[in-house]
């Protein structure tokens, strides 16, 4: 049991050992397009991720300090990119290369009204063209039970096959209000 005010979160770890079969691009997402952002501004990435994952429990990159995020966000080995409909930023995607031979999709969202409008399989699709055209032998990621319900099985559907599972505690960020209290209304808020 879990004292009030603690979060679990059980994470389901992902890999792909080979890239897949490139899927056909439906010509009706001529709009999207990615955009690499070589030196993110911590106030604009914040803010996306904020966006993105407010509803899913994100709040790693909230609560860590800026020097060490801008330390991640600006290691020539890590990809920062947005995924953009016409002007409007409406996805993020982390690469990170920083293990010889390896890329953890260390970020991937897109915003709420962006969801199952095929902006998740257009962005997945870049990310991993991305990861393979470099020398790798391990593409993964992880996900959670915070996340999207259909994380999971959109994973599975991209070509990543589990490998682990970890349980995760954590401060709530309702309460420590690094997330507005009526973030992730799925998960019930247990004050202390």
């Amino acid at each position: 049991m879990l004292s009030p005010g603690k979060l679990a979160n059980l994470v389901t770890c992902l890999e792909m050992t080979e890239r897949p079969a490139p899927k056909p691009q439906p010509s009706t997402r001529s709009a999207l397009s990615l955009q690499r952002i070589a030196q993110p501004d911590l106030h604009s990435y914040r803010a996306l991720f904020r966006r993105i994952g407010q509803d899913w429990m994100w709040f790693s990159r909230l609560v860590m300090p800026d020097e060490r995020l801008r330390r991640i966000l600006t290691d020539p080995k890590v990809e920062v990119y947005t995924l953009r409909d016409g002007g409007a930023e409406i996805g993020l995607l982390e690469l990170d290369f920083r293990e010889e031979g390896q890329c953890e999709l260390a970020f991937f969202g897109v915003v709420p009204e962006a969801i199952g409008r095929g902006a998740g399989r257009f962005l997945m699709d870049q990310a991993i063209a991305l990861a393979w055209a470099h020398p790798i032998r391990r593409f993964w990621v992880h996900t959670c039970s915070f996340d999207h319900p259909s994380a999971l099985a959109f994973y599975r559907r991209s070509g990543f096959r589990p490998y682990a599972y970890a349980v995760e505690v954590h401060d709530d960020p309702r309460l420590t209000g690094h997330l507005p209290r009526t973030a992730a209304p799925h998960i019930p808020l247990i004050e202390p």
